[in-house]
């Protein structure tokens, strides 16, 4: 079984995290600490809120070295709303410095008709990725937030949505993986990212040798 660490730093919606990737098949462990990671195979950043807040917790409960470690380590990664923002560089949310491995900023979303987009939105891929097999093109998604990430790099997008403006709704970069939407709240169609993403994790020579 896939054992899964789900980071526990006050911002996050772990009941209904750890509940999905139970009806998937992995095996969901709360981490507090790096040393709880030991054995996991994939690791989640979910988040809700603030990035200047979120950064406090993680360091406070010295979390942040050893993402940083487990993303350069290429080890699977899937960042959920907040978590896949904290990636960059920063946020203009509160001017807060973020994890700073990927280029980038997370930016408020321009042009949206009301903040924060909340609900159902359609994502569309830029390209086929194994994240989004079996999923149909345009699969609705649930939302909630009011900044989107903006990357250095566009090629790191593979889905997209809109609300005013364009804006990634997913992105990897190997086996680092991030949405924007939540996918523990979105039906089946989430159910079927989660456990893409756990065969993902299971093909994955970074688990296969750990």
């Amino acid at each position: 079984m896939i054992r899964i660490a789900v980071a526990d730093y006050g911002a996050g919606n772990l009941v209904s995290i750890g509940r999905a990737l139970e009806v998937i098949g992995a095996e969901p462990a709360i981490v507090r600490d790096a040393e709880a990671l030991r054995g996991a195979d994939a690791l989640i950043v979910p988040g809700v809120g603030a990035a200047g807040p979120a950064m406090e917790r993680l360091r406070g409960r010295a979390m942040v070295e050893p993402i940083r470690g487990w993303i350069e380590a290429g080890r699977p990664f899937l960042g959920i709303c907040l978590g896949l923002q904290l990636l960059f560089d920063g946020s203009d949310e509160d001017g807060a410095a973020t994890l700073g491995v990927l280029a980038g900023r997370t930016v408020k979303l321009a042009g949206a008709p009301t903040l924060p987009h909340i609900g159902w939105n359609t994502v569309d891929r830029a390209c086929e990725h194994p994240l989004f097999a079996g999923i149909a093109p345009s699969a609705p998604f649930y939302f909630v937030h009011s900044y989107v990430a903006a990357p250095a790099d566009q090629d790191l997008v593979i889905a997209e949505s809109e609300h005013g403006t364009r804006f990634p709704a997913a992105i990897a970069r190997g086996n680092l993986l991030g949405v924007q939407f939540h996918p523990e709240r979105s039906g089946p169609d989430g159910l079927r990212l989660l456990a893409n993403f756990a065969a993902i994790v299971a093909a994955s020579p970074a688990v296969l040798v750990a």
